[in-house]
């Protein structure tokens, strides 16, 4: 059985030491994905997606070939096709934005940005709590 660890929004809090017991275990799982366009400063559409080992599994799973995708550097197994890692046929080079983002920025100014979103988040949860009207039901 696939495991997979599914972290699109809050993996990017696991900058931060402080958040990273959320995801104790990962290193059990056969993969991770996380979308750094969802909470890490980084335009639509970037994820990242580790495999483990089973990188052929994945393969098999999402792979399409038809005879106009076929080529002798594929066919030798002398190129990845990341065209096989998931539905769509293509890949964008979505890294660099990812890229710019972390050298832009830096480590620490992401993880202030992070930490700055779970205060304000906090101070939200404040505000509904001082309201009679609302309750808080996941803390």
């Amino acid at each position: 059985m696939w495991f997979h660890v599914d972290a699109a929004y809050a993996g990017s809090a696991c900058i931060c030491p402080v958040y990273r017991h959320y995801i104790d275990g990962v290193e059990e799982a056969d993969s991770f994905n996380m979308n750094a366009h969802k909470w890490l400063l980084t335009n639509f559409d970037c994820s990242s997606l580790w495999i483990k080992v089973y990188r052929n599994a994945l393969i098999q799973a999402l792979s399409t070939n038809p005879e106009y995708l076929k080529n002798k550097a594929s066919q030798a197994n002398l190129v990845v096709d990341y065209k096989d890692w998931q539905i769509p046929l293509g890949r964008w080079f979505r890294s660099l934005k990812l890229w710019m983002v972390l050298r832009l920025y830096g480590l620490e100014n992401l993880q202030c940005y992070i930490r700055n979103h779970i205060n304000l988040a906090k101070h939200f949860e404040d505000l509904v709590g001082q309201d009679p009207r609302f309750e808080i039901t996941t803390p």
